[in-house]
C-alpha cells in the first residue's frame, strides 16, 4: 500500500512538471544526521503531531534570470517560485486528504517578510532540511542545499501526511566543492568557511543585507547560490566556468545584459 501511494504521488508530481520530489520519515528527525541539530520544537510532529511523512518537492530557479541579482527579474521570479510551491503542496495535501490520509501543505516561508527576520531569522519550519533527510540534496559552505540537478538553485516545499510512506535515503556523496565562490562573493560578509560543515550562517548581517534590497524593490539577494558551480543546470545554459561572476573578461557581453536588467524596476 504504501508503495503503492507513494507511486500515485510520484505521478501526480509528474503531471504537475515538478522535477524534485523525495520522502523522509519524521523518525528520521529524531536521529541528527551531524551536530548542532535543530530543537524538537521544530520537528515535523512538533507542528502536526499526527505526521507520520514528509513530502519534499523542490522547483528550480532559472540560472539566467538569477545571474542578473539582484534586480527586479529574480525578485519575480523568486515571488513566481514560491507561489507554485505553496500551490503545488496545497494540491498534493488535498489529493493525500481524498485518497483517505490526513494531510497539510506547510507554506514556503513562514514568516511575514523581511522585518520578521531582523527581529528572529528562523522560521517554524526548515524546508531544507526535510529535502536533505529526503535524499534530494545536502549542505554546502553557503549553508544551502545543494542538488545534483539545479546545484542550490532549487527552492523547497513540504506536506506533513499521517500516510506512513517508504522514506528515501539521504545523498551519500558529497556536492560542494568547496571552491569558497559563495564566501568570497557574498557581499553581506555572511559566510564563513571554517563553520563548514554545520552550515552556521550570519543570519543577522544576511537578513540586514536584504532589508536593504529590500528598501530598493530588489531583494532578495541570491549571490551565494548564483556563483555556486555544482549543478547540471550550469551544462543546460552553457555556465560551466563559475568564474565569470568575479571576471568580466570571461563573458563580457554577460556583464552588460545584467547591468542592464538591474538598471531598471527598482527604486
Amino acid at each position: 500500500m504504501s508503495s503503492d501511494l507513494k507511486s500515485a504521488i510520484r505521478k501526480r508530481c509528474k503531471k504537475m512538471e515538478i522535477p524534485l520530489v523525495g520522502v523522509a520519515s519524521v523518525e528520521q528527525w529524531k536521529v541528527p544526521p551531524y551536530l548542532p541539530w535543530m530543537p524538537e520544537e521544530f520537528y515535523p510532529q512538533s507542528i502536526y503531531p499526527e505526521a507520520r511523512s514528509v513530502i519534499v518537492i523542490g522547483l528550480p530557479v532559472s540560472l539566467p534570470v538569477l545571474e542578473t541579482s539582484p534586480s527586479i527579474y529574480y525578485r519575480e521570479l523568486y515571488n513566481t517560485v514560491n507561489a507554485l510551491l505553496d500551490q503545488y503542496t496545497y494540491r498534493l495535501a488535498n489529493f493525500l486528504n481524498d485518497s483517505g490520509h490526513p494531510s497539510i501543505f506547510v507554506p514556503r516561508d513562514g514568516y511575514f517578510g523581511i522585518k520578521a527576520l531582523l527581529k528572529n531569522p528562523i522560521a517554524f519550519f526548515s524546508h531544507r532540511h526535510a529535502a536533505f533527510l529526503a535524499g534530494l540534496g545536502n549542505f554546502g559552505v553557503n549553508n544551502m542545499l545543494l542538488t545534483p540537478e539545479f546545484g542550490p538553485r532549487v527552492r523547497f516545499g513540504s506536506v506533513f501526511t499521517t500516510a506512513e510512506l517508504e522514506p528515501d535515503r539521504p545523498l551519500e556523496s558529497q556536492l560542494c566543492t568547496r571552491c569558497m565562490r559563495c564566501v568570497k562573493m557574498c557581499p553581506a560578509n555572511a559566510l564563513d568557511d571554517r563553520d563548514y560543515p554545520l552550515g552556521l550562517t550570519d543570519k543577522k548581517s544576511c537578513a540586514e543585507h536584504s532589508n536593504e534590497l529590500n528598501r530598493q524593490g530588489i531583494s532578495p539577494c541570491g549571490i551565494c547560490i548564483k556563483v555556486c558551480p555544482v549543478g547540471e543546470d550550469r551544462r543546460l545554459y552553457g555556465r560551466m566556468d563559475a568564474s565569470i561572476y568575479s571576471k568580466r573578461d570571461r563573458f563580457p557581453e554577460g556583464h552588460r545584459a545584467w547591468e542592464h536588467v538591474r538598471s531598471y524596476g527598482g527604486i
